[in-house]
């Protein structure tokens, strides 16, 4: 690839797309729903084409369905065309083979199936006809071959099998019987016995033929990794004689483990290796150069830590030596991907409230390509180009393009109509020095021209180890706050990623000491860089460990707040230690197991200090949540109503740990931007605290 394109002038990139300026109301929450989604590019083995999917809400009918576009690379000012439109469905999930014929998953035919189109103009067809829903695939780079996978019973020898008969008695129980964990993940229970797995099928004239050959031999777990593991977990060697994938093993140990391998499998089922078996803690993303020589993968050094660093790995596939590229790089790598010629990779991180990419050559010396926002999807071009997608707090993603020199150019705009209406918001950072003497950075983000002394919205991130850096999202977004008026401040807390990994660690054992601190300072450092915020008519809002915060806030800091918003909020550590499911988490952040550490659980406590309560607060919750079950909610609701303080609680029974299906966000948006109102004295008179 030519090199010049990571040059120093890569730093000229420009921002993703804002609002016009003459645009005339603001966003609202239907607005945010309505949202179309664009999804990762694939490119044709030529260069010229790039396909992407994009996801559509039809806010009425409470659905969103997906739909496939082509986009002509040769010709800058191209538009957008829609590919593959099957009658009633949706498609998904593009790749192109080595023929230049596009692939992708569609429901069509009343189960997820892989279908192919030839060619430009050519009726899409169905490749394959297995008995379970395709949940993914990738085609090896020969296209004689194609690895499926979905959620499989273990003893099932084929990708599906018929249900088992059941006897009358049978037919009318409905307990499920375990004797191992885990009984239940982040939003469903188990069914045992079943676990995602990866089979490998021949491909002839098109078509997915044969009964495919499971590529687990007698390893049980899960590839990819449940639940959010995907096609980054999966990838054929240049030759498509060995698929590359990560496996979590099952087990009782399972809930507290973060150890995750990368396995090497004859794509004829015969041989299955552990390439990462003596590293204990994760292993993930493996990714073959094109040129066959190297495996490129992240790992974490630390077992039981889900936040630790990941540094890119580098395996001489020949020798099997393996080295660690990235170490001296303070960062963790989220993304890979190999240039053309092999000679450098594109990988994304976080970095200071942003998620750029970086080139990484293969000694390991690392460039940064890409400034403001939040990169992903990245795809380097045999032309020296590098194609990706990229989100702002100003809009979500749109597809982008770097041209050799460094400069940037955005190749659609998927939302452009809706943000010709909206009214834009303005963006600034700020720093301050928080707990410890250590730089903390934060955001303001607000009404175009808001004044001094406007009702502010104070945003906490959960994780803990997150970031409310310069991204979109679906789900908490800083812009809709805005929007309905609100200046609003976000703090990346001690424990926050993108600052290094002892900044990341330090929130380990101390969940109410450093982050407290920061946030406390944190708001008063906003509202003196910048006038319209207002901590004396502020309100604070949270989810998961941010829902923590405002309990703790509740107990720590009762009298800052005109109300709290807390969603999904720890209350209990004791319960949530005994009830949610994956336990590596708590055991890391508490130092052990609760019953060997009660004395760190209790002392951060909030349960504990709930007489000190007073803020108004509206608890919201889904009831589907297992990671935080909704009874944490449930009890702080019980407590705030016993004192009779002003309080609500709002349930979604189909929801997890996130409100994810369109009316029950909009109607979520409205309770909160209701409850902010009415305590922040924005109905048209003061409200008595």
């Amino acid at each position: 690839m030519n090199k010049l394109l990571y040059s120093a002038a890569a730093a000229a990139i420009l921002v993703a797309a804002a609002p016009s300026p003459a645009a005339a109301r603001a966003m609202t929450e239907i607005d945010l729903n309505a949202m179309k989604r664009l999804g990762a590019p694939v490119v044709s083995p030529d260069g010229t084409t790039a396909v992407y999917q994009v996801t559509s809400t039809d806010i009425e009918d409470n659905s969103r369905s997906t739909q496939l576009y082509s986009l002509d690379l040769t010709q800058p000012e191209a538009v957008p065309v829609p590919i593959a439109d099957l009658a009633d469905a949706s498609e998904s999930s593009p790749a192109f083979a080595a023929d230049g014929s596009l692939w992708f998953i569609s429901d069509q035919s009343g189960s997820d199936q892989v279908w192919r189109m030839g060619g430009p103009g050519a009726a899409p067809v169905q490749a394959s006809d297995v008995m379970a829903p395709v949940a993914g695939f990738k085609l090896s780079p020969d296209g004689r071959r194609i690895a499926l996978w979905s959620a499989i019973p273990k003893d099932c020898a084929s990708f599906g099998c018929p249900a088992p008969q059941k006897l009358a008695d049978e037919a009318k129980q409905s307990g499920r019987a375990y004797d191992e964990y885990f009984v239940r993940h982040w939003t469903s229970w188990a069914t045992p016995g079943t676990y995602n797995r990866i089979f490998a099928f021949d491909v002839v004239n098109g078509t997915v033929t044969g009964g495919g050959v499971a590529l687990d031999a007698n390893v049980t777990g899960n590839a990819p990794t449940d639940p959010f593991g995907g096609g980054e977990e999966v990838n054929w060697s240049a030759d498509g004689q060995t698929l590359f994938y990560t496996l979590r093993e099952t087990g009782r140990m399972e809930p507290r483990s973060t150890d995750t391998d990368i396995y090497a499998a004859a794509a004829d089922g015969s041989t299955l290796t552990n390439l990462t078996d003596a590293n204990q803690a994760t292993d993930t993303m493996p990714t073959p150069s094109p040129d066959g020589r190297w495996l490129a993968y992240a790992a974490m050094a630390r077992p039981g830590y889900e936040s630790d660093r990941l540094v890119l790995m580098l395996r001489d596939l020949s020798s099997g030596t393996t080295q660690a590229i990235t170490n001296g790089w303070d960062r963790s790598v989220s993304s890979i991907a190999w240039a053309p010629d092999s000679s450098h990779m594109i990988v994304t991180a976080q970095d200071t409230l942003d998620h750029p990419a970086f080139m990484v050559a293969l000694d390991g010396t690392v460039s940064r390509l890409t400034q403001r926002g939040s990169i992903g999807d990245t795809m380097p071009l045999a032309d020296g180009s590098m194609l990706y997608t990229k989100n702002s707090i100003q809009a979500p993603n749109d597809l982008f393009r770097m041209l050799p020199g460094g400069n940037e150019r955005q190749l659609t705009a998927v939302n452009a109509d809706l943000f010709r209406q909206i009214d834009p918001v303005a963006v600034e950072r700020f720093s301050f020095k928080g707990a410890d003497g250590d730089t903390v950075w934060g955001q303001v983000i607000k009404p175009d021209g808001a004044p001094k002394g406007t009702p502010t919205a104070y945003l906490v991130h959960g994780g803990p180890q997150g970031s409310f850096g310069d991204g979109w999202s679906f789900r908490w977004n800083p812009k809709i706050f805005a929007s309905h008026g609100l200046s609003t401040v976000t703090v990346d807390f001690h424990g926050s990623t993108g600052y290094g990994q002892a900044f990341t660690d330090s929130i380990n054992k101390d969940w109410g000491g450093k982050p407290l601190t920061d946030l406390k300072l944190g708001l008063a450092a906003a509202a003196k860089f910048d006038s319209s915020v207002t901590p004396d008519n502020a309100c604070a809002l949270g989810a998961s460990y941010g829902g923590y915060m405002m309990n703790w806030f509740m107990g720590q800091w009762p009298d800052q707040f005109k109300c709290i918003v807390n969603h999904a909020g720890l209350f209990d550590m004791r319960a949530f230690y005994y009830s949610t499911e994956e336990l590596w988490f708590p055991e890391w952040d508490f130092g052990g197991p609760y019953y060997e550490q009660s004395a760190l659980y209790e002392k951060w406590n909030p349960v504990h200090h709930v007489t000190a309560w007073k803020t108004p607060v509206l608890f919201t919750h889904g009831e589907k949540d297992f990671r935080i079950p909704y009874t944490q909610s449930l009890m702080g609701f019980t407590a705030a109503q016993r004192q009779d303080i002003p309080s609500k609680l709002l349930v979604f029974p189909e929801e997890s740990h996130w409100i994810n299906k369109p009316q029950n966000s909009i109607q979520w948006h409205r309770n909160v931007f209701a409850w902010l109102d009415k305590w922040l004295g924005r109905d048209g008179a003061p409200v008595a605290r």
